[in-house]
């Protein structure tokens, strides 16, 4: 009996095992951006269980993470994050997680991936909102809050040159843009 005799079944097991097991096939990473979407969170938990990368992207280049944070999905955030999300990763607009939470009122998320260290000043790449200026133009007071309370910039100025409290102003939030002086 060779070596080579021996050793082939050995390596083309090890090869067949190996395979079998590859984790992030396109399907599942299709899934886990449609499940964070969601928030199913058995399902979130049964893909990242089966080692599919939590920073997988779409051909826009969105995570799990953004489709979580601009659902409301708390719990899918945090779950995410705990596998390993990029907390500060950018979709092809510059997008973050927490412009997107922020640009939708959803203030815990806000809160939540400050704590995992988000850039609280981030600026999308299209028109340069900050997550501070996209809640201030939505008139999302909660989100405003807890911007501020973070430590947002209301200085920051977007492509235009208009700031946060300027954008307020020009959807009629008197109120947020009072916050914002």
């Amino acid at each position: 009996m060779t070596n080579r005799s021996v050793l082939a079944p050995l390596l083309f097991s090890l090869f067949v095992v190996g395979c079998s097991d590859a984790p992030n096939s396109e399907q599942q990473a299709e899934e886990l951006l449609s499940v964070a979407e969601r928030g199913d969170l058995s399902a979130i938990d049964r893909l990242l269980g089966e080692r599919v990368d939590a920073n997988v992207r779409n051909s826009c280049d969105w995570t799990p993470l953004m489709k979580a944070a601009v659902n409301g999905h708390l719990a899918a955030v945090e779950r995410l994050l705990a596998a390993g999300a990029e907390v500060d990763a950018i979709d092809q607009g510059g997008y973050t997680a927490l412009l997107l939470a922020a640009s939708n009122n959803h203030p815990a998320i806000i809160e939540r991936l400050f704590e995992q260290g988000a850039m609280i000043d981030a600026q999308e790449q299209t028109q340069g909102y900050t997550p501070l200026i996209w809640a201030a133009h939505r008139g999302h007071r909660e989100a405003v809050e807890v911007l501020l309370a973070q430590g947002a910039d209301t200085t920051l100025p977007d492509f235009e040159g208009k700031t946060a409290a300027d954008h307020a102003r020009e959807q009629g939030h008197e109120a947020i843009a009072a916050l914002l002086q």
